[in-house]
């Protein structure tokens, strides 16, 4: 795909960033429907748990649908993030 600057807004909406290659080369985003996530080593899950690794943990905290949804809308505002919440209430929890 060309430069993503260069698309039109409707073109952004559909296919910014998203990058098939990171999930099982589809070519639309995957709904990922679990809660929690695997890790290779216990060693790996304690470092995600604290935040010294990143990585996914919990689907309240944060998932691979959700992050790419945060992506399109930072692209789509000319931001440097985005952020989705899943409920009302979790939107105060990081403040």
């Amino acid at each position: 795909m060309k430069n993503e600057k260069d698309l039109q807004f409707e073109t952004k909406v559909v296919h910014s960033s998203y990058n098939s290659n990171k999930h099982g080369e589809c070519l639309t985003p995957p709904i990922y429907q679990t809660s929690t996530f695997t890790f290779p080593s216990m060693e790996q899950g304690a470092k995600r748990f604290s935040q010294e690794q990143g990585g996914y943990v919990y689907s309240r905290l944060e998932n691979p649908t959700v992050a790419i949804l945060e992506d399109r809308i930072a692209q789509l505002e000319e931001a440097e993030a985005g952020l989705a919440f899943s409920s009302g209430w979790q939107l105060f929890q990081p403040l």
